[in-house]
């Protein structure tokens, strides 16, 4: 069976979702960042990181979504089967990550953002992309708007992946998501699927 490596408050939270929502064995180990565990599957260190039975591996949280999505297609996460669905699949696989994803980087890590020590350039760095991550949310949310879901199939892959970085935003962003009303419900309706609890839970625990 499939094993994920995952870390607590990343985005291998996505993964962790679309393993249960499929419903078949898995198995979810908990490492940190660069130890040693992740670094001999993994020479990045980073999470998520998928391996199955024979050996192989796989990263990158879109990579790994839509493996799973394909690999299991009576699930049915893809987001549809017609060429548009798939295209619309990957855009938002791409939205969240380079456009969303890649916002979030200069909040968690400033000092990779410049070259100044002081706590004021680093504060400016977290509020530049503050603002970039609000910017993004005002997209998600407008596209949501008379949505349940991301993508037009129903419930994807795509919305496991917004999941881990809306949590993000409910933490990071100043207001966390008063103005972005849809992208709150989205999070609620999410928080509420017993699979998604489970999840939670273990990650938690683990």
């Amino acid at each position: 069976m499939p094993t994920l490596y995952y870390a607590v408050g990343a985005c291998s939270l996505a993964p962790h979702v679309a393993l249960e929502w499929i419903g078949e064995p898995y198995e979810a180990i908990k490492v940190q960042y660069g130890s040693k565990e992740l670094l001999a599957v993994n020479p990045a260190g980073a999470v998520p990181t998928l391996r199955e039975d024979d050996g192989w591996l796989l990263t990158q949280a879109g990579a790994i979504l839509d493996y799973l999505a394909h690999k299991h297609p009576e699930a049915g996460l893809a987001g549809g089967d017609s060429l548009r669905a798939k295209a619309e699949a990957h855009r938002w696989s791409a939205f969240f990550t380079s456009d969303v994803h890649a916002a979030f980087w200069p909040v968690f890590m400033p000092y990779r953002y410049t070259t100044d020590e002081s706590e004021a350039a680093r504060r400016a760095v977290v509020e530049a992309g503050q603002k970039l991550v609000a910017k993004q949310f005002s997209i998600l949310n407008q596209h949501l708007e008379g949505r349940e879901h991301i993508l037009e199939g129903g419930r994807s892959i795509i919305d496991a992946y917004s999941f881990p970085m809306i949590r993000w935003a409910i933490k990071l962003l100043p207001g966390g998501l008063d103005e972005y009303p849809n992208v709150q419900a989205l999070h609620d309706r999410l928080a509420a699927d017993p699979a998604v609890q489970k999840v939670l839970a273990r990650e938690k625990g683990g």
